[in-house]
């Protein structure tokens, strides 16, 4: 998906735009080509250095804080998209603390959840000052932190946690709408610095996903990922816990290759907790176990670099 800039031929009727944006399927994966392939486009940047965003006599409405795409795009989306950080800063210099800088795309992504995407810390921090919302959530119920957790950016993690201390604790433990906290999502892409430093701010390590009450650890066994098991137990992982169908994290290991895992947990499971449950009553989450990763998590793209 290209996202194309407005066409003013050098007019400054600000109604009279060229729409030519692809429709975008709901809640499509960040938005991860959101017009990144049409960087190097002469056109949007020019538009956008002729519409005139002038310091003087800024006044609460502005013509450029009107424009919007059939996608739900402002020109600060636009801007972000397409790392025209000048005029992108300006914009947000002129629009402290307006509702401008929280507007919402038709994937309702704001203008912070796209430098996130576009790996901006400096525009992160500039809107967070300037008042973006951190606590806003996409159509995938996805907050800015949880996408920097998606895409294993330490810089714009960095920046939303120290930028929006009042907010960290609930954004941290928000879930999206797949029921996955942030440390959920580092934990299923295997990003063990991100997990180290959400829970050392605070974030419950035993904390259960909504869909199926697995925990960190129980997502570190799914994808296979010995290094994060062993991080996650060295963090104080409960290794008995239970997820929503009975299962402990080393239950999981049953039927997967990787005897390193199997061999942590095993030694730190409560005997009485090493038996599968009765597979009679217990059928469906077998077979659930027995699903792949990309099965299991085919909405989350496993390996990607969302």
């Amino acid at each position: 998906m290209d996202v194309h800039g407005v066409s003013h031929n050098d007019r400054t009727d600000y109604n009279d735009l060229d729409h030519k944006h692809e429709k975008i399927l709901p809640c499509q994966d960040d938005r991860l080509d959101s017009g990144l392939e049409s960087l190097k486009e002469d056109e949007l940047v020019n538009d956008l250095e002729n519409l005139g965003v002038s310091e003087e006599l800024v006044h609460d409405y502005e013509p450029w804080r009107g424009i919007v795409t059939e996608d739900g795009d402002t020109l600060l989306h636009l801007a972000i998209i397409h790392e025209a950080s000048d005029r992108a800063q300006q914009m947000i210099k002129l629009s402290h603390n307006h509702p401008f800088l929280n507007a919402q795309n038709h994937q309702r992504q704001t203008a912070l959840h796209l430098a996130v995407i576009t790996e901006q810390p400096q525009l992160v921090e500039k809107l967070l000052k300037a008042g973006c919302d951190p606590r806003l959530a996409d159509d995938c119920g996805n907050t800015a932190l949880h996408i920097a957790c998606k895409r294993g950016s330490l810089a714009c993690f960095g920046v939303i946690t120290q930028t929006s201390q009042r907010h960290t604790g609930s954004i941290i433990s928000f879930p999206n709408y797949d029921g996955q906290n942030c440390l959920h999502i580092a934990s299923i892409h295997g990003y063990i610095s991100l997990v180290e430093n959400l829970v050392g701010l605070g974030a419950d390590i035993n904390a259960q996903e909504q869909c199926s009450g697995r925990t960190a650890l129980h997502l570190a066994v799914d994808v296979q990922n010995p290094a994060l098991v062993r991080r996650l137990l060295d963090l104080g992982a409960d290794v008995n816990c239970l997820n929503y169908g009975g299962f402990t994290p080393y239950h999981l290991t049953y039927g997967r290759q990787n005897d390193d895992i199997r061999r942590q947990l095993h030694e730190k499971t409560a005997q009485e907790l090493r038996a599968l449950p009765d597979s009679e009553s217990d059928e469906s989450d077998m077979e659930e176990m027995d699903m792949t990763e990309e099965e299991l998590y085919d909405d989350i793209r496993l390996g990607s670099n969302i």
